[in-house]
């Protein structure tokens, strides 16, 4: 995923190997445990992980909610898992892991979203962008927590 100048960006440090953390975020269905906007994942697909999985996510930050309907378009383990969002909000998102030193993995989350013209269009997308990566920041800690203490 090429980064855009719309593009949204966040990644930590996990002291843990990327295949410990690819463990942990290949289970699509849990992602609601450390992501503070994601309130429930039903799965649109029978298959629950890989190229082609389908899921609805219900998401809310503040008093926006919508359902985001996802797909995976890309799936490599241990390394990078893609989605195209489409639905009310569309773009695309990507998780990559990295090897960043013996036993350490940076996880890097970035999201390139297109909003309605009823969310404000380009301008509600602008005035979104440094909300959404307060958010992600403070779920990618909650995800740090989670793979370090387990």
């Amino acid at each position: 995923m090429s980064t855009s100048k719309r593009a949204v960006v966040v990644a930590i440090v996990i002291e843990k190997t990327s295949s410990e953390v690819w463990a942990d975020v290949r289970d699509i269905g849990s992602h609601v445990t450390w992501m503070q906007d994601a309130a429930e994942i039903r799965f649109v697909s029978d298959q629950r992980e890989g190229l082609g999985t389908t899921f609805e996510c219900d998401t809310k930050i503040g008093p926006f909610s919508l359902t985001d309907v996802m797909e995976i378009t890309s799936w490599e383990d241990e390394r990078r898992m893609g989605v195209r969002h489409v639905g009310l909000v569309e773009g695309t998102g990507e998780f990559t892991l990295s090897v960043v030193g013996s036993g350490s993995t940076e996880f890097r989350w970035e999201e390139d979203l297109t909003f309605p013209w009823y969310f404000g269009g380009p301008v509600g997308a602008f005035c979104a962008r440094p909300v959404l990566r307060w958010v992600w920041k403070r779920n990618l800690a909650r995800l740090k927590t989670r793979i370090e203490s387990a």
